[in-house]
Formats: structure tokens, C-alpha cells, sequence
């Protein structure tokens, strides 16, 4: 008995999806539209705002009571001594602890579990961290309201982000690779220094460089440790009080006179910069790796 094709309902059926697939199509597309519409009035604002303030005096002046004499100079260095913290700190320890969890520890519940942790980690509000940092680094060690112990609480924030995705990257590597460094007589660790780490680093790199947007942009753990909004003069060492980027555009946004406004449109924008210039450090990095693997 010969199977006999149904065109009409296969037409129907088919139109049917292309419909649906037209519709769906569309949705996502006026979804991406939008947030890029919401994206450029924002930022068109800003410039709009910041244009006239942000000059040369702009960068090398302190904070200032009056707006015409306000600059970010403190702000723009303190967030750099305290990225000098967070990068080393969260990128070695969540590299380590992904090269432990990976190729060291045990499959078991307790493995589980601590990988469950570190998953919910990545998703606690921020101002827990800095609850933890008050706690830990303020008090208990007395570090005070110092370059290095919000950059320890920083540090903190990112690291289940740098982990997860560097657990990412080490799984991705063929296991083929590692077969064959032991096939040629290399242990364990010259594996994974040799052979795993290199191939893995791009992927590392991109979960970092995510992790470090986040870290330089946050304000609310450097609310919590008590870190000054206005300062005029530099840190000297990791052991000095300090202000960041975000904490000096915060003190602005809330000064009662106009002009403040346009300052703080400024800072966003030299924010926006240095932003923008870390990330882009990191990318290259990440893509020098990729060409060799």
C-alpha cells in the first residue's frame, strides 16, 4: 500500500511555522531595537550634558565644592589602584580554584556542593559583599577604609564569575590534549601549566573581563565600607583612604545645584572610557591567545 503525501496539510502545517517563525523573528528584532534606542538617548544625554565640562582641568582637578572648579582626578586614580587590587587577586584565585575543582578534586557531593555555592555566589546582591568586606577586612583586620581592603571585598564580588566561566573554559578543552601530553611523558601539573591553561585562556579572559566591568562600576559594597565620596588629595599605597569613579559621580548626582548634573555627565563619560580601554587591554590579550590555539 502506497503512502500517499497530504500537500494541503503539510502546506498548512508548514505555513503555520513560517508564520510563527516570522512572528518570533520579528519580536526578538524589535526587542534588540529597543534596548539600543533606550541606549542612545541615554548616552546622547549624557554627551549632551557633558559637553563644556569635560576638558584637560577636568581630569587633573580635585573634587570641588563649586562645580566650575570640580574634577575627577581623585576618583579616576583611586579606581585605579583599586582595579591594581582586584584584577590580580580575583583572576589568580578564581583561575586556581577552577584548575582545582577541574582537574584535582574528587567527583562527589561535596564537590557538588561547593560548586552549587559558587554558582549562587555569582547571583548575591553586592551590598552582601560589602556587608562581608565591613565585617572582615574593616574591622576585624583592621584595614579601615583602605585602597586594599575594598579591593579584597571587590575581589570577593567577581570571584564566582571568574570561576564559573574559568570551570567553563577548562572543561571545553579536548581531552585528546591531555592524553597526549601524558603519552609523551608529562605529569600532571605540566599538563595543565603546558597544554590545559594556555588553550583555556581565551574563555578565562572573557569571564574576567566581564568580572572587571562589573567590579569598576559598583557602588554599593564601597558605600557600605564607608568610602569617602569626596577626597582631594592621592592614595600613596594599597594601605591609604581612597575614592573611586563611582562613588564620586554618586556625591554629584545628589548635589542640589543644576550645574552638578553636567559634572556628573562628565564623569560618567570618563567612565564610560575607562571602561571601555580595560576591556578592550583584555580583549587583545584574549585574542593574541587565540591565534596561537
Amino acid at each position: 500500500m502506497e503512502n500517499k503525501l497530504d500537500k494541503p496539510l503539510v502546506w498548512r502545517r508548514m505555513k503555520g511555522r513560517l508564520v510563527q517563525n516570522a512572528v518570533l523573528q520579528a519580536i526578538f528584532f524589535a526587542a534588540t531595537i529597543f534596548g539600543l534606542i533606550v541606549l542612545a538617548l541615554l548616552l546622547s544625554r549624557v554627551i549632551m550634558q557633558a559637553i563644556g565640562w569635560l576638558d584637560g582641568d577636568f581630569l587633573n582637578s580635585f573634587p570641588s565644592r563649586r562645580p566650575e572648579e570640580a574634577g575627577i582626578k581623585s576618583g579616576l586614580v583611586g579606581s585605579l589602584w583599586l582595579m591594581m587590587i582586584v584584577a590580580p587577586v580575583s583572576f589568580i584565585l578564581g583561575v586556581g580554584t577552577a584548575i582545582y575543582l577541574e582537574e584535582y578534586a574528587r567527583k562527589n557531593r561535596f564537590t557538588a556542593l561547593i560548586q552549587t555555592n559558587i554558582s549562587n555566589l555569582a547571583g548575591v546582591p553586592s551590598i552582601v559583599f560589602g556587608l562581608l568586606g565591613l565585617t572582615v577586612f574593616v574591622r576585624e583586620l583592621g584595614l579601615g577604609r583602605s585602597v586594599l581592603a575594598a579591593g579584597l571585598t571587590m575581589s570577593l564580588l567577581i570571584l564566582p564569575v571568574i570561576v564559573v566561566a574559568a570551570q567553563e573554559a577548562i572543561r571545553a578543552v579536548p581531552q585528546q590534549l591531555r592524553e597526549a601530553s601524558y603519552a609523551m611523558g608529562a605529569t600532571k601539573w605540566q599538563t595543565i601549566c603546558r597544554v590545559v591553561l594556555p588553550a583555556a585562556l581565551p574563555g578565562m579572559l572573557t569571564g574576567a573581563i566581564l568580572a572587571f566591568s562589573r567590579a569598576i562600576g559598583e557602588t554599593a559594597p564601597l558605600v557600605v565600607l564607608g568610602i569617602p565620596t569626596f577626597i582631594a588629595y592621592l592614595p600613596g599605597s594599597v594601605l591609604d583612604t581612597f575614592t573611586a569613579m563611582p562613588l564620586q559621580i554618586y556625591n554629584w548626582t545628589g548635589r542640589p545645584q543644576e550645574e552638578f548634573q553636567h559634572v556628573a555627565a562628565a564623569g560618567i563619560i570618563v567612565l564610560l572610557v575607562f571602561l571601555i580601554l580595560m576591556n578592550s587591554v583584555a580583549v587583545l590579550i584574549r585574542n593574541k591567545f587565540q591565534k596561537r590555539f
